[in-house]
């Protein structure tokens, strides 16, 4: 791999810095960025719908598409250098659960009708998509869903219930997989729809945090009648549409671009908090666990710009993006916990204390990080994957 930026590259990314840097300033007062803080507060959406807007008029949200569906044909390692920058500057405006889960899928398996229908929308920030996979009984291992889709003349009749639907209180779609044949072996009788999310018999129903933040939903299905020309690929064949997007979500940059800022955010809290009389950067215990953490994130970013590479010479990557995912979610646990310790006891006081250092981001990544290494398939489906696809190593 050659770890080097074309001069094309580069200048491409000092683009995104000028546009981010800028961006960051029209922040909401109480804005502390994040995965998917965008969804949390009114004013957070309204600065992800704001951002996007503008990034849809400067064509960034295709960046790797072909040229014939509206994009640029940038491929994957731009797409990386994007979301690095974006996650840096914590600013919203990137649907991720449409953009990098549900394009790619619709890229490798939707007829040109469905790219016709599906792609310009997504491209002109006119749609806010959600991802209706998990279910009560069915998270990392997804295959084992039970919402069933029954064929009814032109369409089919969805029944189940999806939960951690990210985003979905703002949603205008959701993609969702549905159990077409329950006869089948369990990886195969699955069929991916897509659908309004306002149509009839969808209910969205808030599934709050344990600090009352309102990210994830479940989503209820109640004889929704959705097209038959509303699914991607094959009927019976979802699983592996799925498979397409999923490899592109865990195999970005952006979790590790955000924690880098938020390390060095941490950083500068150790170079002006005294604690005993000394500077916590004078502290050759922290600093060790600074640098530990500094390499560790700098590993993360070679993984995923490796992914990327991998990605763009059409290399079928499995392996590379689940060690991508397994090493930057628990990472960021590290990084978390680090954070609050360093701080002390000022450390665990939440956002709006006038007490809590760095607006108890902290605090809040504590929380929050431990569900990275569950969701889109947990620490442990990872690892097998790695040994499985990577490895070669026997299944039993």
């Amino acid at each position: 791999m050659d770890f080097r930026f074309t001069q094309e590259q580069m200048a491409l990314r000092h683009e995104f810095e000028d546009f981010f840097a800028t961006e960051a300033k029209n922040a909401p007062e109480t804005w502390v960025g994040g995965l998917e803080s965008d969804y949390n507060t009114e004013e957070g959406y309204a600065y992800h719908r704001s951002v996007a807007q503008k990034l849809a008029q400067k064509g960034w949200l295709s960046l790797p598409w072909p040229r014939e569906h509206g994009g640029r044909e940038l491929g994957p390692v731009e797409q990386v250098i994007f979301n690095e920058v974006c996650f840096y500057y914590r600013v919203p405006g990137f649907n991720f659960q449409g953009l990098m889960i549900l394009v790619p899928s619709l890229l490798e398996y939707g007829s040109e009708e469905m790219k016709a229908k599906w792609l310009p929308p997504i491209a002109r920030a006119e749609v806010d998509w959600c991802q209706g996979w998990s279910e009560p009984n069915a998270g990392s291992d997804l295959a084992s869903l039970t919402t069933r889709a029954v064929e009814d003349g032109d369409s089919y009749v969805i029944n189940g219930q999806k939960i951690w639907t990210t985003g979905a209180q703002h949603a205008t779609h959701i993609f969702l997989m549905a159990r077409t044949d329950p006869n089948a072996p369990k990886h195969q009788g699955i069929t991916y729809f897509l659908s309004e999310i306002d149509r009839p018999g969808i209910t969205v129903s808030p599934l709050l945090m344990m600090d009352g933040s309102h990210v994830f939903n479940e989503v209820f299905f109640d004889n929704v009648r959705i097209p038959k020309d509303y699914v991607v690929g094959e009927v019976n064949k979802g699983w592996y549409v799925s498979m397409a997007g999923a490899n592109f979500e865990r195999s970005g940059s952006g979790t590790v671009s955000g924690s880098r800022r938020d390390l060095e955010d941490l950083v500068q809290f150790c170079r002006l908090t005294q604690r005993n009389g000394r500077l916590l950067s004078q502290d050759p215990i922290i600093r060790h666990k600074l640098a530990d953490l500094a390499v560790g994130l700098d590993a993360g970013r070679q993984l995923a710009y490796y992914c990327a590479w991998m990605q763009a010479k059409n290399t079928l990557a499995i392996a590379e993006p689940s060690a991508s995912k397994y090493f930057s979610t628990e990472l960021m646990v590290r990084l978390a916990n680090t954070g609050v310790e360093v701080m002390g006891l000022y450390g665990t006081l939440k956002k709006g204390s006038k007490w809590a250092a760095l607006k108890g981001k902290f605090e809040a990544m504590c929380q929050f990080t431990l569900g990275l290494t569950i969701a889109a398939g947990s620490t442990e489906i990872q690892k097998n994957l790695i040994a499985w696809m990577g490895l070669g190593l026997p299944r039993k």
